[in-house]
């Protein structure tokens, strides 16, 4: 039983769709659960910035194994002059919403047997570009709270992972001209793996 974050496009509605067909049972998350338009999910409401829904989502998706944490966001801001206020919403999402998820559901997967936590980076969480310092930060911390968690839930059956993507064909890119692989392929690759 899979819960999926940011699931209602891009990556994240790829790995819904490809957990689904897997036979798995899926929570598709949004934070409005209204914008979930596929066939065989639980639609469910969640908005990894505000503790109140993180909690309300690991109280009715309580049969999870499995949390692919992929909800993020990009505003575009450069550390130095960019608004800061961008800054904080990108450290918001991408490090502490990502964290508050696993803080919510690792007692749950836990609770059911074990199973794991993949945490959707980026490549840039392993350089900068002056267009995303806030995104390149936000993925950096996002790495190294990964391997963290790693190591304080391995001993309670969870294992966490990292998808270090590049570019998608997904909305996030869709200003960017450079090759991109295909959401559904990545989705299917990192659940392989």
């Amino acid at each position: 039983t899979a819960l999926v974050t940011g699931a209602n496009r891009g990556l994240g509605r790829q790995f819904a769709l490809e957990l689904i067909a897997r036979g798995a049972r899926v929570y598709a998350g949004a934070r409005d659960p209204g914008s979930i338009d596929l066939d065989g999910a639980i639609p469910i409401g969640v908005d990894i910035t505000d503790p109140a829904s993180v909690a309300a989502a690991a109280e009715e998706a309580g049969d999870v194994t499995l949390l692919v944490n992929n909800a993020g966001i990009s505003t575009g801001a450069n550390l130095l002059t960019g608004d800061l206020s961008d800054v904080h919403r990108e450290l918001d999402t991408n490090f502490f919403g990502t964290l508050a998820m696993v803080r919510a559901f690792a007692p749950v997967i836990e609770r059911n047997g074990g199973g794991a936590v993949l945490n959707v980076l980026s490549v840039l969480s392993w350089l900068s570009m002056p267009m995303a310092g806030a995104y390149c930060a936000a993925k950096a911390a996002s790495w190294s709270m990964t391997n963290e968690l790693r190591l304080d839930l391995a001993d309670k059956g969870i294992e966490v992972v990292a998808l270090h993507v590049g570019p998608m064909d997904t909305d996030m890119m869709a200003g960017s001209d450079v090759p991109k692989s295909d959401p559904a392929a990545v989705a299917a690759m990192a659940l392989d793996g």
